[in-house]
């Protein structure tokens, strides 16, 4: 499950990425009750990015966001409770990391889903009840 966090430079006090991610990836499998799941821990995969603040925007005109985007299969973050949680505790990670100078309005949280079928592990596609089978097992 792969998260995408990118940040406009400074938002961060530089080095807090990679803590931001495991706190972001921790949130993820809490709220999914997956926390310690030996299937489901290393397939939540991310990547950062950091930009400087000519190249992020608000309105066309330039400021410092923070954006937290997850590719799933089509039932993780589904449930509106699930949602409404770790979408809470994401902005508030990115919030304390900054130390607290991030506003909380500038903080993006969103989800894209994958079709059924349209994702793997280990290098084969997957349905989702077949996803569901295998994190069952860990």
């Amino acid at each position: 499950m792969p998260l995408t966090l990118t940040l406009t430079e400074g938002v961060l006090p530089k080095g807090k990425e990679k803590e931001a991610v495991s706190q972001i990836t921790d949130a993820f499998l809490k709220n999914h009750d997956l926390t310690g799941n030996t299937v489901m821990t290393p397939n939540v995969t991310a990547t950062v990015t950091v930009l400087p603040k000519s190249s992020t925007f608000s309105g066309g005109k330039e400021f410092s966001g923070a954006w937290v985007e997850w590719k799933v299969p089509s039932f993780a973050l589904a449930n509106r409770n699930i949602q409404k949680q770790f979408f809470a505790d994401a902005t508030e990670i990115i919030h304390k990391l900054s130390g607290g100078t991030q506003p909380k309005d500038n903080i993006y949280v969103n989800v894209l889903h994958a079709v059924d079928g349209g994702w793997n592990l280990d290098g084969v596609a997957m349905t989702n009840q077949e996803l569901g089978e295998a994190i069952s097992k860990g």
